[in-house]
């Protein structure tokens, strides 16, 4: 318990600021989210579903990449349907609430998936480079870079 008082409107403001709190069976296996880019420590209520999720999806994405070694490359799996597994070189939101994926599936198709924010259930995983000479393609680090930029708000 902590014996530190905090005012009222610091109470109201972490009400609305953003939390992430993991436990895991392993403690050695954890690899918990990096301090929140500046972008994600605004207010949740100043920003659209869309926006919000697109922005928690990316630092899951990078999290997951930070975990890969150099012969694999983040892909996301979809539930609730036969959409099978797409390779993700791309995402996006549309205000108030839509998040869109473009990738490529398993068989190199180009893929685009457009998901209302309701829907949301995407399963990270970890797929074989498709081209063994190149190095890993890390879509991760270029989303985060574009959060800390002045990307625009709803």
């Amino acid at each position: 318990m902590s014996d530190e008082i905090a005012t009222s409107a610091e109470a109201a403001e972490d009400a609305i600021l953003p939390c992430v709190h993991e436990v895991h069976s392993d403690p050695e296996a954890c690899h918990p989210l990096k301090p929140l880019p500046e972008q994600l420590k605004k207010p949740v209520e100043s920003k659209s579903p869309a926006r919000w999720a697109y922005e928690r999806l990316i630092l899951y994405i990078q999290n997951f990449e930070e975990q890969l070694d150099s012969e694999h490359e983040v892909a996301m799996g979809f539930a609730g349907g036969d959409a099978g597994v797409m390779r993700i070189e791309g995402m996006g939101y549309f205000d108030p609430d839509m998040i869109t994926y473009y990738g490529s599936d398993t068989s190199g198709a180009r893929t685009q998936l457009v998901q209302h924010v309701s829907q949301l259930n995407v399963m990270l995983r970890a797929l074989p480079k498709q081209n063994e000479a190149a190095p890993a393609n890390r879509i991760g680090f270029r989303l985060v870079s574009d959060l800390e930029t002045d990307a625009p708000e709803s």
